[in-house]
């Protein structure tokens, strides 16, 4: 049989008469209320310090990028300025060339639009520098090429110049040697010619009658002779040859025929009395030439005797 012994007690939040002590009640749910309450403000300070680390934490992190995109920029603006620099000293060294080459105009084309792309560039970044760069790198190499080339052409020059002062000197001193040479076999060629040039002497007068008869008054002459010798001279030139003889009357007048022959002297035609050939071999050769006439008269007669166009000889002759 069951136990039925059991001791009823009373609970503390009851009354004595068996019912809830609610004031009892009350008192613990404030202070749940307090214990909640206080929980969660400490809750709270934990999410707010949490906060507060995250968002020094990303403060940070964003000024550390800022700080380090500025840098960035600010090598990127050096480097855009050491790219500048660099074309405009290319621009420089290709303007000092002074070369008229279509490649250098090209080249120097590129090079002042690069800087003008340059200088409107307004994003930056370092495959664009890289790529600048590049383009520098190339213009630098082929102005080097052409440096290259312009030193070698220079050094051949030198060499050519060098060797064009020493031909010239070689050149102005053959033509001095030829200009003296040549003056040398000028005089020479002159004392020949003039060596060469035949002398007529023992120029005589002679009248003579109808009968070819010597007579002393000239004014019954129907022939006036002429003659002379032409001397040896070993450096003339040997053969037959035409002589020419002119007489002047003392009236001043060219004693001639009717048709007034003439021959080439100087350049110029000159009348003659009488010619004939003679055969010259370098030796003494005695020549009469004849003048068939009338109406002579006294006085003095210039005699003149040309040959191979050249004055060989004269005389004046008195004749009563």
């Amino acid at each position: 049989m069951e136990n039925n012994n059991f001791e009823y007690k009373p609970e503390e939040n009851t009354t004595p008469n068996g019912g809830y002590n609610f004031e009892n009640e009350e008192y613990d749910f404030e202070n749940e209320a307090a214990l909640a309450a206080q929980k969660s403000i400490r809750g709270y300070r934990i999410v707010i310090i949490i906060l507060a680390l995250i968002l020094a934490g990303v403060s940070g992190l964003y000024f550390a990028l800022n700080r380090e995109q500025q840098a960035d920029m600010r090598l990127l603006e050096i480097d855009r300025d050491s790219i500048q620099s660099n074309l405009t000293s290319l621009i420089d060294e290709y303007d000092a060339l002074q070369y008229k080459n279509d490649t250098i105009s090209q080249q120097l084309a590129k090079a002042t639009e690069m800087i003008a792309q340059l200088k409107n560039e307004r994003r930056l970044n370092y495959n664009k520098i890289k790529a600048y760069q590049k383009e520098v790198g190339t213009l630098r190499a082929v102005m080097k090429n052409y440096l290259r080339q312009i030193d070698s052409l220079n050094t051949i020059n030198k060499k050519l110049t060098t060797q064009n002062v020493s031909l010239r000197k070689e050149i102005s001193t053959a033509n001095l040697r030829a200009d003296v040479a040549e003056e040398r076999a000028s005089e020479l060629q002159n004392k020949v010619q003039q060596g060469s040039v035949l002398r007529a002497r023992d120029i005589a007068l002679t009248a003579l009658n109808s009968h070819d008869k010597e007579i002393t008054r000239i004014k019954n002459a129907a022939t006036l002779r002429v003659d002379f010798t032409i001397s040896a001279n070993e450096l003339a030139q040997a053969g037959n040859r035409p002589v020419y003889l002119c007489i002047t009357s003392p009236d001043g007048y060219l004693l001639s025929t009717d048709a007034m022959p003439t021959f080439s002297f100087q350049g110029s035609k000159k009348g003659y009395s009488a010619s004939r050939e003679v055969d010259y071999q370098n030796e003494d050769l005695d020549v009469s030439i004849y003048y068939k006439g009338s109406g002579f008269i006294p006085g003095t007669y210039k005699i003149e005797i040309y040959m191979s166009g050249n004055l060989i000889g004269k005389s004046e002759v008195a004749m009563r």
